[in-house]
Protein backbone atom coordinates (compact mmCIF):
# COMPACT_ATOMS: atom_id res chain seq x y z
CA UNK A 1 0.00 0.00 0.00
CA UNK A 2 1.40 3.47 -0.88
CA UNK A 3 2.58 5.63 2.02
CA UNK A 4 -0.13 8.22 1.35
CA UNK A 5 -2.87 5.56 1.64
CA UNK A 6 -1.48 4.26 4.94
CA UNK A 7 -1.44 7.75 6.44
CA UNK A 8 -4.80 8.72 4.94
CA UNK A 9 -6.41 5.72 6.64
CA UNK A 10 -4.81 6.71 9.97
CA UNK A 11 -6.11 10.27 9.93
CA UNK A 12 -9.46 9.40 8.39
CA UNK A 13 -10.16 6.77 11.02
CA UNK A 14 -9.08 9.14 13.80
CA UNK A 15 -11.55 11.74 12.49
CA UNK A 16 -14.34 9.15 12.32
CA UNK A 17 -13.80 8.02 15.91
CA UNK A 18 -13.52 11.62 17.14
CA UNK A 19 -16.90 12.34 15.61
CA UNK A 20 -18.54 9.55 17.62
CA UNK A 21 -18.63 8.65 21.28
CA UNK A 22 -14.88 8.44 21.85
CA UNK A 23 -13.90 8.15 25.51
CA UNK A 24 -10.20 9.00 25.42
CA UNK A 25 -6.86 7.57 24.38
CA UNK A 26 -8.01 3.93 24.32
CA UNK A 27 -10.73 4.69 21.76
CA UNK A 28 -8.01 5.25 19.18
CA UNK A 29 -5.82 2.21 19.94
CA UNK A 30 -7.09 0.30 16.93
CA UNK A 31 -6.25 3.24 14.66
CA UNK A 32 -2.64 3.29 15.85
CA UNK A 33 -2.38 -0.51 15.75
CA UNK A 34 -3.51 -0.52 12.11
CA UNK A 35 -0.98 2.20 11.22
CA UNK A 36 1.90 0.29 12.81
CA UNK A 37 0.87 -3.01 11.23
CA UNK A 38 0.57 -1.48 7.76
CA UNK A 39 4.01 0.13 8.10
CA UNK A 40 5.43 -3.06 9.60
CA UNK A 41 3.98 -5.12 6.76
CA UNK A 42 6.29 -3.37 4.28
CA UNK A 43 9.42 -4.58 6.13
CA UNK A 44 11.43 -7.79 5.88
CA UNK A 45 11.04 -9.46 8.24
CA UNK A 46 7.50 -8.24 8.75
CA UNK A 47 6.95 -6.48 12.07
CA UNK A 48 3.63 -7.15 13.81
CA UNK A 49 2.06 -4.87 16.40
CA UNK A 50 0.14 -6.83 19.05
CA UNK A 51 -1.95 -5.35 21.84
CA UNK A 52 -2.56 -6.47 25.43
CA UNK A 53 0.84 -7.86 26.37
CA UNK A 54 1.17 -10.12 29.36
CA UNK A 55 3.20 -8.80 32.25
CA UNK A 56 6.72 -10.05 31.52
CA UNK A 57 8.30 -8.37 34.49
CA UNK A 58 7.85 -4.65 33.78
CA UNK A 59 4.10 -4.07 33.65
CA UNK A 60 1.74 -3.92 30.69
CA UNK A 61 2.88 -1.88 27.67
CA UNK A 62 0.10 -0.93 25.30
CA UNK A 63 1.61 -2.81 22.33
CA UNK A 64 4.48 -5.12 21.54
CA UNK A 65 6.42 -5.02 18.27
CA UNK A 66 7.24 -8.57 17.15
CA UNK A 67 8.96 -9.87 14.08
CA UNK A 68 6.90 -12.45 12.23
CA UNK A 69 9.39 -15.21 13.05
CA UNK A 70 8.62 -14.72 16.76
CA UNK A 71 4.93 -15.48 16.31
CA UNK A 72 4.70 -19.24 16.10
CA UNK A 73 0.99 -19.57 16.73
CA UNK A 74 1.68 -22.02 19.57
CA UNK A 75 0.60 -21.60 23.18
CA UNK A 76 3.69 -20.95 25.28
CA UNK A 77 4.32 -21.07 28.98
CA UNK A 78 4.91 -17.72 30.65
CA UNK A 79 8.64 -18.40 30.89
CA UNK A 80 8.80 -19.20 27.14
CA UNK A 81 7.25 -15.99 25.85
CA UNK A 82 9.92 -13.91 24.09
CA UNK A 83 10.26 -10.19 24.54
CA UNK A 84 9.07 -8.37 21.41
CA UNK A 85 12.19 -8.04 19.27
CA UNK A 86 11.48 -4.46 18.17
CA UNK A 87 10.41 -3.15 21.56
CA UNK A 88 7.08 -1.93 22.87
CA UNK A 89 4.72 1.02 22.40
CA UNK A 90 3.38 3.31 25.10
CA UNK A 91 0.42 5.55 24.21
CA UNK A 92 -1.14 8.54 25.90
CA UNK A 93 -3.89 10.95 24.92
CA UNK A 94 -3.68 13.70 22.35
CA UNK A 95 -3.26 16.44 24.98
CA UNK A 96 -0.43 14.69 26.83
CA UNK A 97 3.15 15.98 26.67
CA UNK A 98 5.41 13.67 24.70
CA UNK A 99 8.39 15.10 26.60
CA UNK A 100 6.86 14.07 29.93
CA UNK A 101 5.83 10.66 28.60
CA UNK A 102 9.32 9.90 27.26
CA UNK A 103 10.87 10.73 30.63
CA UNK A 104 8.28 9.05 32.84
CA UNK A 105 9.19 6.29 35.27
CA UNK A 106 6.92 3.92 33.36
CA UNK A 107 8.72 4.51 30.06
CA UNK A 108 12.14 4.14 31.69
CA UNK A 109 11.03 0.83 33.20
CA UNK A 110 9.86 -0.45 29.82
CA UNK A 111 13.08 0.69 28.13
CA UNK A 112 15.17 -1.07 30.76
CA UNK A 113 13.25 -4.31 30.27
CA UNK A 114 12.47 -4.34 26.54
CA UNK A 115 15.33 -2.24 25.14
CA UNK A 116 13.20 0.09 23.00
CA UNK A 117 9.98 2.02 23.57
CA UNK A 118 8.07 3.94 20.91
CA UNK A 119 6.13 6.58 22.83
CA UNK A 120 3.32 8.55 21.21
CA UNK A 121 0.38 10.83 21.86
CA UNK A 122 -0.92 10.12 18.30
CA UNK A 123 0.37 13.44 16.96
CA UNK A 124 4.04 12.94 17.95
CA UNK A 125 6.36 9.96 18.14
CA UNK A 126 9.68 9.35 19.90
CA UNK A 127 11.95 6.36 20.36
CA UNK A 128 13.38 5.75 23.83
CA UNK A 129 16.27 3.31 24.04
CA UNK A 130 18.38 1.50 26.62
CA UNK A 131 22.14 1.83 26.16
CA UNK A 132 23.77 -0.16 28.94
CA UNK A 133 22.57 1.44 32.16
CA UNK A 134 21.54 4.66 30.40
CA UNK A 135 18.10 5.53 28.98
CA UNK A 136 18.25 7.79 25.93
CA UNK A 137 15.68 9.56 23.79
CA UNK A 138 16.28 9.06 20.08
CA UNK A 139 14.59 10.28 16.91
CA UNK A 140 11.38 12.27 17.24
CA UNK A 141 8.65 13.13 14.72
CA UNK A 142 6.00 15.80 15.29
CA UNK A 143 2.98 15.98 12.99
CA UNK A 144 1.13 18.70 14.89
CA UNK A 145 2.05 21.07 17.70
CA UNK A 146 -1.16 20.53 19.66
CA UNK A 147 -4.42 18.60 19.74
CA UNK A 148 -6.36 21.23 17.81
CA UNK A 149 -3.86 21.23 14.96
CA UNK A 150 -3.91 17.42 14.82
CA UNK A 151 -7.70 17.28 14.63
CA UNK A 152 -7.56 19.75 11.76
CA UNK A 153 -5.09 17.45 9.96
CA UNK A 154 -7.44 14.53 10.56
CA UNK A 155 -10.37 16.40 9.03
CA UNK A 156 -8.22 17.12 5.94
CA UNK A 157 -6.96 13.55 5.76
CA UNK A 158 -6.43 13.43 1.99
CA UNK A 159 -4.31 16.57 1.89
CA UNK A 160 -2.53 15.51 5.07
CA UNK A 161 -1.65 12.14 3.56
CA UNK A 162 -0.09 13.83 0.53
CA UNK A 163 1.91 16.20 2.74
CA UNK A 164 3.02 13.84 5.50
CA UNK A 165 2.64 10.33 4.10
CA UNK A 166 6.23 9.57 3.15
CA UNK A 167 7.67 11.34 6.19
CA UNK A 168 5.52 9.45 8.71
CA UNK A 169 5.88 6.02 7.10
CA UNK A 170 9.67 6.37 6.71
CA UNK A 171 9.91 7.35 10.37
CA UNK A 172 7.86 4.34 11.43
CA UNK A 173 9.93 2.03 9.24
CA UNK A 174 13.07 3.25 11.01
CA UNK A 175 11.41 2.84 14.40
CA UNK A 176 10.22 -0.69 13.61
CA UNK A 177 13.50 -1.72 12.02
CA UNK A 178 15.66 -0.83 15.00
CA UNK A 179 16.64 -3.15 17.78
CA UNK A 180 18.20 -2.09 21.06
CA UNK A 181 21.64 -2.42 19.45
CA UNK A 182 22.63 -2.31 15.76
CA UNK A 183 24.59 -5.52 15.28
CA UNK A 184 24.48 -6.05 11.50
CA UNK A 185 25.63 -3.87 8.57
CA UNK A 186 22.24 -4.51 6.96
CA UNK A 187 20.47 -2.75 9.83
CA UNK A 188 22.64 0.34 9.43
CA UNK A 189 22.18 0.31 5.63
CA UNK A 190 18.40 0.13 6.04
CA UNK A 191 18.40 3.10 8.40
CA UNK A 192 20.62 5.19 6.14
CA UNK A 193 18.46 4.43 3.10
CA UNK A 194 15.36 5.49 5.00
CA UNK A 195 16.97 8.78 6.02
CA UNK A 196 17.93 9.39 2.39
CA UNK A 197 14.35 8.81 1.17
CA UNK A 198 13.04 11.10 3.91
CA UNK A 199 15.51 13.84 2.98
CA UNK A 200 14.63 13.57 -0.72
CA UNK A 201 10.93 13.89 0.08
CA UNK A 202 11.58 17.01 2.16
CA UNK A 203 13.61 18.58 -0.64
CA UNK A 204 10.95 17.79 -3.24
CA UNK A 205 8.18 19.26 -1.09
CA UNK A 206 10.25 22.39 -0.41
CA UNK A 207 11.45 22.83 -4.00
CA UNK A 208 9.44 25.97 -4.73
CA UNK A 209 9.76 27.66 -1.35
CA UNK A 210 11.71 30.93 -0.93
CA UNK A 211 14.29 29.12 1.18
CA UNK A 212 15.04 26.56 -1.54
CA UNK A 213 15.11 29.25 -4.20
CA UNK A 214 17.67 31.14 -2.14
CA UNK A 215 19.85 28.02 -1.79
CA UNK A 216 19.54 27.39 -5.52
CA UNK A 217 20.59 30.96 -6.30
CA UNK A 218 23.59 30.78 -3.98
CA UNK A 219 24.73 27.52 -5.57
CA UNK A 220 24.35 28.89 -9.09
CA UNK A 221 26.40 31.95 -8.18
CA UNK A 222 29.11 29.98 -6.37
CA UNK A 223 29.44 27.32 -9.09
CA UNK A 224 28.96 29.59 -12.08
CA UNK A 225 26.20 27.40 -13.53
CA UNK A 226 22.42 27.47 -13.88
CA UNK A 227 19.97 24.78 -12.82
CA UNK A 228 17.03 24.01 -15.09
CA UNK A 229 14.13 21.57 -15.23
CA UNK A 230 12.79 19.26 -12.55
CA UNK A 231 16.14 17.56 -11.87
Amino acid sequence: MPESDIVRDYFQRYAQISGGAATGETSFYSTLEDLLNQAGGTLRPVVVCNAQLRNQGAGHPDFGLYTARQLTGRDLRADQIPNPERGVVEVKGLDESLHDLARSEQTRRYASHYGLVLVTNYREFMLVSRHGDTIRTLERLSLAKDATSFRDLARRHRTTADQHGKQLVEYLKRALTQTADITEPRQLATLMASYARDALDRVERARQTPQMNAIRGDLEQALGIAFGGEE
